[in-house]
């Protein structure tokens, strides 16, 4: 009798589950809001991308009811059919006001955008030039294109103008380079040289490609992004990648450009053009998000205040802090076990804040990755703080005083 064949899924994740690197997924009851419920307990949630505090917000809620009563639940189709509605073509007239680009695609998700649109703008031909910690989503869409392939080291211009001075000499010449790289890095929470890259990149005629999924609502005027944050324009960064998820508090991806780009990009991306279209709710509470970040900017100004507190009373007490520049604040710990005892006992306080070990970083550099709300207060956070001091010292993480 032949063995079966579906026999490697249980094996390969047996041997995840002994090693212990496999995902043990907890489950959110209720919304997530600061103070919320885990697998029955109530805790400080620490770890979510809900930077704004705008999951719950009482306008984005109201507006998908509203959509759920005026169009339905969902869509119908995909965009490029039938289910292009009025409310996706709103959404995007808005996105591209907010980011003050001449226009903006939405994409279901910010995964995407970047498997489905990196593989489009480069071919055979051409060379896509990345950063060594950019995202998976990337990496992904760098693997689906058929072009050749360059890393540089992380937030180095000097070493990205090395590899764009050998790419020059390149024969034959290739037809197009594309320089790609994460706005706000997600495990560090380091913002690339931006301004740096897309001057390196335009003296060597390359494009520049930004997946700024972490730094919308958070870094640029009123929470505009990376690109705002330099004072740069559309000439120097070409392709603005970004997400609903996080900041937005909603869910989807998009881009932001010129019109040649997002028309390019409809009709090329197989993810956009195969997959159905968000539906009605979730176009709408993009578009109260919009709102939000428009008419109550003091969000983004509690978001840094909150996180230079925090930052701050860690390194305080002692902790490394890692060299982030953002909310994401990574606790190093350096030994996975290390991190995962503190990330149950930080449970046991309740304060919710996750480990992060290899493969998702190098040996060595685990940590606890935790993320700044808006919609904290000062005692949650000296709450969250006081949890960590007290775990710390007791697992000998900073010393006691």
């Amino acid at each position: 009798m032949s063995r079966d064949p579906t026999s490697f899924l249980g094996d390969e994740y047996s041997a995840l589950v002994q090693s212990d690197l496999d995902w043990k997924i907890r489950t959110l009851q209720g919304p997530s809001t600061p103070w919320c419920h885990i697998d029955g307990k109530k805790v400080l949630m620490l770890c979510s991308n809900n930077y704004l505090g705008l999951t719950n917000h009482p306008a984005l809620k109201k507006a998908a009811v509203d959509a759920v009563t005026t169009h339905g639940a969902g869509s119908g189709s995909v965009r490029a059919i039938a289910g292009n509605m009025d409310l996706h073509i709103q959404l995007e007239e808005r996105l591209a006001h907010f980011k003050r680009a001449e226009a903006s695609l939405v994409y279901q998700t910010g995964y995407a955008v970047n498997s489905g649109l990196i593989p489009q703008l480069v071919g055979e031909q051409d060379l896509v030039v990345s950063d060594e910690l950019n995202h998976g989503s990337i990496i992904d869409g760098v693997r689906l294109s058929r072009a050749e392939r360059a890393v540089y080291k992380h937030a180095d211009t000097a070493d990205l103008a090395r590899v764009l001075d050998e790419a020059e000499k390149h024969s034959p010449q290739y037809r197009r380079i594309l320089v790609i790289t994460d706005g706000v890095f997600s495990m560090d929470g380091d913002i690339a040289p931006l301004d740096e890259i897309a001057k390196v990149s335009g003296e060597h005629g390359a494009l520049v490609y930004v997946d700024d999924a972490h730094g919308e609502g958070v870094l640029g005027e009123g929470g505009r992004g990376i690109v705002s944050h330099f004072h740069l324009d559309r000439r120097q960064v070409q392709i603005e990648m970004g997400t609903f998820s996080k900041a937005f508090g909603v869910v989807g991806g998009h881009v932001s450009g010129s019109r040649d780009l997002t028309n390019f990009a409809y009709n090329k991306s197989r993810t956009w053009l195969l997959s159905g279209s968000h539906p009605p709710a979730v176009a709408a509470a993009c578009i109260a998000a919009i709102d939000v970040l428009e008419n109550e900017p003091e969000r983004v100004q509690t978001l840094w205040r909150h996180t230079r507190h925090f930052k701050k009373s860690m390194s305080d007490l002692g902790f490394d802090i890692g060299k982030s520049e953002s909310p994401i604040t990574p606790i190093m710990v350096g030994e996975a076990e290390v991190a995962k005892k503190l990330s149950a006992r930080l449970f046991e306080e309740g304060v919710f804040a996750l480990p992060i070990v290899f493969p998702m970083v190098a040996k060595g550099k685990a940590r606890i990755r935790t993320i700044m709300n808006a919609a904290l207060t000062p005692e949650d956070l000296d709450f969250a703080i006081g949890a960590f001091g007290k775990i710390g010292k007791e697992l000998a993480i900073v010393a006691q005083h």
